[in-house]
């Protein structure tokens, strides 16, 4: 069974037009999430001509697998800044967070998307998860979030031992205000491009525009904006400090409504909770999310869905599973966005992302602040997300750690095929990584009858992909580049396919 989120089976995807692209722009958006579309929409707005590039549809990336929580309170993110960062940090995270929701809010209602207003929780079933919670309230307080609250109880079929609570927050269907972005960014004079991938970007030397390659054609942009979560140029080493992360979501239609609010465990494996209107209108859904782990894991994702399955009926008994998904974030090191150049002055080549899969607040701030920048405006907190500041020295430990890991996955991923047994054929929606007559990596699978085999080494950086059981595709383990099982790209800051064989 294809995984897709209750988001994308409500809003199909159309047979794309055959894409082109040619011309100058003012501004050139990669990405057509939530960040790339609220920046061309605010860019469009003040007159700029912008170009959206997106490499296959709008929501096709982590946006339309989001848990779409609008939300200051964001599990135990406040306190992970608070631990890494001087106070004066804090609140200019948690100021760029108040005013994207408020931003989201006002757009939201000028342009008819549905919201639900809840109480976001975040709750404790252990006692270290106590210390958690705690260490939580003192930080959002400590950020000026000050009707954050702590409560004993929660209307919940399990036990808890207390959460954080911040009333009116939000959730929505991401995908109604991605369409929404869109639309308000045609309005105003830009033009998106679905099917267009874009491989790479060169010149702007001085003030000469620069080059952007996609494989419809070439455009030229006086700025570009990477919107793309995981920058897809490699300059600035952004795959270094962050770890891809793969969690999962589940939709369940219930006789009546089964929460009343936004919820996240503190503990692990990680628990989220909100419901979402049926889309027929008759009644609601349960969505249930969490269980992630890094991208490429030898790990089987699929019995992290069903993991989540059994949690889920065993407090749950009834429910009806309508949907399966799952979906990829960024964890940086330093536990904040990255927001600014790609590298030190280059001020028209401009990045976003790192958003510790808190992208529907963060992901908005982070176009505020490049709406900001490109127009010469300024918010005070924009500077707490700048990609070149000396917090990110905070996050040294945590890079060195990771890009340790990276080390050794790289070496064991070359090893593995040497000691491994290729079975001949592979079993449907299976994949192996074999060595060919010649000794080179070969990913072989079997997806509707039909076997794939392809380079299994990633284009990225030359890590060795696993096969992901759950959502059939190639993953790297490296920095999070995925595949199809043609070797097509689908997302990660690849920009080439694995080769076939």
């Amino acid at each position: 069974m294809a995984l897709t989120s209750v988001w994308r089976d409500r809003h199909p995807v159309p047979p794309p037009a055959p894409a082109d692209v040619s011309g100058e722009w003012d501004v050139v958006v990669v990405g057509a999430g939530i960040t790339g579309l609220t920046t061309a929409a605010l860019l469009a707005r003040a007159g700029r001509s912008v170009l959206v590039l997106e490499a296959r549809h709008v929501g096709a990336g982590t946006t339309g697998g989001s848990t779409a929580k609008v939300s200051v309170q964001q599990g135990t993110q406040f306190s992970k800044i608070a631990r890494r960062h001087p106070i004066s940090v804090l609140r200019k995270y948690a100021d760029a967070n108040v005013e994207a929701l408020a931003w989201v809010e006002r757009f939201c209602a000028d342009h008819d998307v549905a919201v639900q207003h809840r109480s976001a929780y975040t709750y404790a079933t252990t006692t270290s998860g106590v210390r958690s919670v705690r260490s939580e309230l003192e930080a959002l307080h400590r950020a000026g979030v000050e009707k954050a609250t702590w409560v004993d109880d929660l209307p919940l079929p399990f036990r808890v031992r207390g959460a954080v609570m911040v009333p009116d927050q939000l959730q929505l269907d991401p995908l109604d205000l991605l369409d929404a972005l869109a639309a308000d960014a045609r309005a105003h004079g830009a033009t998106i491009v679905a099917g267009a991938r874009v491989h790479r970007v060169h010149g702007g030397h001085g003030q000469a525009p620069y080059d952007v390659v996609t494989d419809v054609g070439s455009v030229g942009a006086g700025t570009v904006v990477l919107a793309t979560n995981m920058p897809i140029l490699d300059r600035g080493a952004f795959f270094a400090r962050a770890k891809p992360s793969r969690s999962y979501g589940l939709a369940f239609r219930t006789t009546e409504q089964a929460v009343d609010g936004m919820y996240l465990s503190a503990d692990a494996p990680t628990r989220s909770l909100r419901d979402t209107p049926a889309p027929d209108g008759e009644g609601s859904l349960l969505l249930v999310g969490g269980d992630g782990h890094k991208t490429g894991a030898a790990t089987s994702e699929r019995s992290h869905l069903d993991g989540l399955r059994e949690w889920t009926l065993g407090h749950y008994p009834g429910v009806v599973e309508t949907h399966a998904w799952s979906a990829q974030d960024y964890v940086p090191h330093h536990a904040l966005p990255w927001v600014g150049p790609i590298l030190p002055g280059a001020d028209r080549l401009l990045v976003a992302g790192g958003y510790s899969k808190w992208g529907m607040t963060n992901g908005v701030a982070a176009a505020l602040a490049l709406a900001g920048r490109s127009l010469g405006g300024h918010q005070e907190w924009a500077a707490a997300f700048d990609p070149w500041s000396s917090r990110e020295l905070a996050g040294l430990p945590e890079s060195a750690r990771l890009n340790a890991s990276v080390a050794v996955e790289l070496t064991t991923g070359w090893l593995r095929p040497l000691l491994a047994l290729g079975s001949g054929t592979v079993d449907e929606g299976a994949g192996e990584v074999r060595l060919d007559r010649v000794g080179t990596p070969t990913a072989v699978c079997r997806v509707d009858g039909v076997e794939h085999a392809v380079s299994a080494v990633c284009s990225h950086l030359g890590g060795i992909v696993r096969w992901n059981d759950a959502e059939r595709s190639w993953d790297c383990p490296l920095h999070g580049s995925r595949f199809a099982p043609e070797g097509q790209v689908l997302e990660g800051p690849a920009t080439c396919g694995l080769r076939r064989r």
